[in-house]
């Protein structure tokens, strides 16, 4: 995962894609779980809500790591 990804001549690093990846992933499971009532379960939503963003973006950088 070392060196840029050029997007229309525009180097980026890898992981400000992955995060980007990681926040649209994560904000989808956030409105499941919201409709389907999971948060009623959970004791700190917000804590919940970022270690769920934590998680996805760890499977997303262990899934992505030899792409390139």
């Amino acid at each position: 995962m070392i060196g840029e990804v050029s997007i229309y001549g525009l180097f980026v690093p890898p992981l400000l894609l992955l995060v980007l990846a990681a926040l649209a992933v994560s904000r989808l499971l956030n409105l499941v779980l919201a409709r389907t009532g999971f948060y009623r379960l959970v004791w700190h939503p917000a804590l919940f809500d970022l270690s769920l963003f934590v998680i996805v973006l760890g499977a997303l950088t262990y899934f992505t790591r030899n792409l390139s």
